[in-house]
């Protein structure tokens, strides 16, 4: 919990520190800070009467908040970044049901050698705001998660590239650490007699983001990360998140989304997600 509340504590701080000028330099005039934060809101409504075609009534939303903290002053270079997301739709006399949520949060403290080379510390943290479900043929319902449980946590420490300025990279060693309370199928060892609700080991970190504008209104955005422990380098989680965004206007913008998953202790297939939407932008910093 030390670790969560140090995370939550190096985000926010940055936030607090962007309101102080350096000495002598009016608030205006400082640019060592830099803040992005945009919402987004996706909605999708159907509605039917007297249609003799077929079909139900649909109701779905989405919304996003991103946003990122960047500090950059002499050989220092500190970003933070993050996403929450949450969504949910509702088909016919169905029940309502979740289609997203997300918590994720990071941040990577970077020590300038060089233009293409340095040294970085980083931690992140993932999890989900309510309970997650699965629903069996028969429509009940099995929890599988909830807010914390699991928590994802990642520390590292190693050595940043970046060969141009659309794509970086970073490979480091790490500690993952997953936090788990009634949901322990993230954090147990099948392999011991005693349930562990708390999940610690060493490995390796990678990271690789991606931001190419394609074409002048057209970005991708692409992100892999990989960890691998040290001791079951066979149960390597790979996690990659890529989004195509249009830009439509200034509010209005196409998204595909893509995210794929490989966590062999959870799930022996990829987890796959897919997700295609007109949403309205909202730039708030």
């Amino acid at each position: 919990m030390k670790i969560i509340l140090s995370l939550l504590l190096l985000i926010s701080a940055s936030i607090a520190l962007a309101q102080e000028s350096n000495p002598g330099v009016p608030a205006s005039a400082d640019t060592s800070w830099k803040h992005t934060m945009i919402l987004s809101a996706n909605i999708t409504q159907i509605s039917f009467t007297d249609w003799t075609q077929g079909g139900e009534n649909a109701l779905a939303y989405a919304l996003f908040l991103e946003g990122k903290s960047a500090y950059a002053k002499d050989m220092i270079e500190w970003v933070n970044e993050y996403k929450f997301g949450y969504g949910q739709a509702k088909l016919g006399s169905g029940t309502i049901r979740k289609t997203d949520d997300m918590i994720d949060l990071g941040s990577v403290l970077i020590y300038k050698l060089g233009k293409i080379i340095n040294p970085y510390a980083s931690v992140s943290l993932k999890t989900q705001f309510t309970e997650g479900v699965t629903y069996d043929a028969a429509g009940h319902t099995v929890p599988v998660s909830n807010f914390f449980d699991p928590v994802y946590i990642i520390q590292s420490a190693g050595v940043g590239y970046q060969p141009v300025p659309e794509v970086k990279t970073r490979l480091g060693a790490a500690v993952r650490e997953i936090l788990t309370k009634t949901h322990t199928r993230y954090s147990d060892d099948p392999t011991t007699t005693q349930v562990e609700k708390e999940k610690v080991e060493g490995g390796l970190e990678s990271v690789t983001e991606v931001v190419w504008t394609v074409m002048e209104n057209v970005v991708l955005h692409a992100k892999f990360e990989l960890f691998a422990p040290v001791k079951h380098f066979n149960q390597t989680t790979i996690r990659s998140d890529n989004s195509l965004s249009a830009k439509i206007n200034k509010f209005l913008s196409v998204n595909l989304n893509v995210q794929l998953i490989n966590d062999p202790p959870v799930q022996a297939r990829t987890q796959v997600k897919e997700a295609l939407a007109l949403g309205f932008n909202f730039t708030l910093m």
